[in-house]
């Protein structure tokens, strides 16, 4: 049987009272007369709903749009009607419908095809005007623009962010999560979500690579007993239904923000699984590993069905290495938790070092033979830009380097990255921000950010989830600024071909704390 929301409930309530009155002779009281605004993470009264719907670029001529629900739909009723005039939706794309087992909701894609570069469209998906169902508005998009504009725009960066309030990052911590640096919000502050939100007036998309949601700190929060202390028993039924409420809740709560900008993402080692290589219960001596994980939630399943990434739909591996021209910026998303290629095992693969038992999604030195074809394709005298976003970094001040500092990632992809004249290197992993400067192997390059011949480096994973904040070392001699008590996010402007600003905004009041402008010259 399906949980009942609130509404629901009281509906029930309500028509059993009134019946038991008398009131009711012939029929019950019309469901229509009451209003079931959807709460993030439950089942809603309408299982036809259209719920987390989202975003992603394809390229400047297409647009994927996708959303769940927690009833199946037949190939002829999983549609969205779209056009360049609000008050005439007159094109229609079908979308392809999957599931997995342990999901309760069912992932719609639809492919549109034929848009307009920098176009303005607005969609409808099906069931958006369905009995029972909250008010869903018309949906408005647009679309990428033409690979050598060069006009100016900016893109949100969020890393390592999870679900906001009681089942995530809130103003209370469980009663048994130890540590200084766990830092909770303070009540008169905005989340990440919110700020992301109340600046989506200042970006075109909103670019994620790697943990989202934090769905496999079910285990976690519950032995911590952030849910109410011992009200959870630990098993994999719990964990299931657990894990599974928690992506809900978080889709369900990013959906004002991917519903109109496009949100690309990358995969992190939160993804992998349910359990995040090994949770332990010190209290009750008991080690979870991802054996309490069911069929569904390993190996990267949720986040593979979620999401459609560019590239070639047939290949599992579009969701975990990939690139897309804006203007004149190329985008390059890579993958560090696994198939690194070479000797190297990637941290979340089959044999890697964090147990998560993942992939390999390709075949060996898929993803780098890939990235070297990639790059050497750029046209730099249309996409002067190249910017490369990489879940794990190689460069932080970190506390435990073991687990945060990921040299087999450096290995794999910095000499590629150097020999392609890449501009930009964005990671997370680590739950602070720190900007270094441009370098390549631990060198500081001379020329500061005037015309740099190595990247620029910025680890930003302070979006924010359950456990809080990451303390880090004091500043090395290629760290330029650190901040590990501030959650916050990325922006990022690109002026011409030539001037590129980054600005690290704090949740709490979207104000800019650190802003730093890199000049290239890009005479190619």
């Amino acid at each position: 049987m399906q949980p009942l929301n609130s509404a629901r409930k009281m509906f029930l309530y309500l028509s059993f009272f009134v019946s038991a009155l008398g009131l009711v002779t012939a029929a019950p009281l019309r469901e229509a007369n009451f209003t079931y605004a959807h709460v993030p993470g439950t089942v809603p009264f309408n299982l036809k709903e259209p719920l987390q719907q989202r975003l992603a670029y394809v390229n400047s001529s297409a647009m994927h749009v996708s959303w769940n629900t927690y009833a199946s739909l037949n190939a002829s009723e999983a549609s969205v009607i779209y056009g360049t005039d609000p008050f005439n939706l007159d094109l229609t794309a079908y979308a392809t419908s999957m599931t997995y087992n342990t999901s309760r909701t069912w992932n719609h894609h639809a492919l549109l095809t034929g848009l307009q570069p920098k176009q303005d469209y607005w969609y409808r998906v099906a069931y958006t005007n369905c009995y029972g169902c909250s008010n869903i508005p018309t949906y408005k998009f647009t679309t990428l623009r033409e690979k050598g504009d060069t006009s100016a725009f900016s893109l949100a960066v969020v890393v390592d962010m999870g679900t906001m309030g009681a089942d995530g990052l809130s103003d209370s911590l469980g009663p048994l999560l130890g540590g200084s640096h766990h830092i909770p919000l303070k009540k008169e502050d905005s989340n990440t979500i919110q700020s992301l939100a109340q600046s989506i007036d200042t970006y075109d998309a909103i670019l994620h690579p790697g943990d989202i949601a934090y769905a496999d700190y079910f285990t976690k929060e519950s032995i911590n007993g952030y849910f109410g202390n011992g009200s959870i028993i630990v098993n994999m039924t719990s964990v299931a239904n657990g894990y599974e409420t928690i992506l809900e809740e978080y889709y369900d709560q990013i959906t004002p923000l991917t519903a109109t900008r496009p949100y690309m993402v990358g995969p992190g080692n939160h993804e992998a699984n349910c359990d995040n290589g090994g949770t332990s219960d010190s209290l009750n001596n008991i080690n979870y590993t991802v054996s309490i994980c069911t069929p569904g939630q390993t190996n990267f399943t949720g986040y593979i069905n979620h999401w459609r990434m560019p590239g070639n739909v047939d290949e599992v591996n579009r969701n975990f290495w990939y690139s897309y021209d804006a203007g004149m910026v190329h985008i390059v998303f890579l993958d560090t938790e696994t198939d690194l290629g070479g000797n190297l095992t990637g941290p979340d693969e089959i044999g890697g070092s964090e147990l998560e038992f993942s992939g390999p999604f390709g075949a060996a030195n898929e993803q780098v033979n890939w990235l070297k074809s990639d790059l050497a394709a750029v046209d730099r005298s249309v996409t002067p830009w190249v910017v490369v976003f990489a879940h794990r970094p190689w460069y932080v001040s970190a506390t435990n380097r073991s687990s945060t500092v990921c040299l087999d990632c450096q290995k794999a992809f910095e000499p590629t990255l150097i020999e392609y004249n890449v501009d930009l290197v964005m990671h997370g992993h680590v739950h602070a921000y720190q900007r270094n400067m441009p370098m390549k192997n631990y060198a500081i390059d001379p020329n500061g950010l005037n015309n740099p011949a190595a990247p620029l480096d910025i680890v930003n994973g302070a979006a924010g989830h359950y456990d809080g904040l990451d303390a880090l070392l004091n500043a090395t001699y290629y760290s330029a600024v650190q901040n590990d008590v501030t959650f916050g996010w990325s922006r990022l402007t690109f002026h011409n071909r030539t001037h590129l600003t980054h600005q690290f905004i704090a949740s709490a009041n979207s104000s800019v704390l650190d802003e730093v402008t890199l000049y290239k010259e890009h005479s190619f």
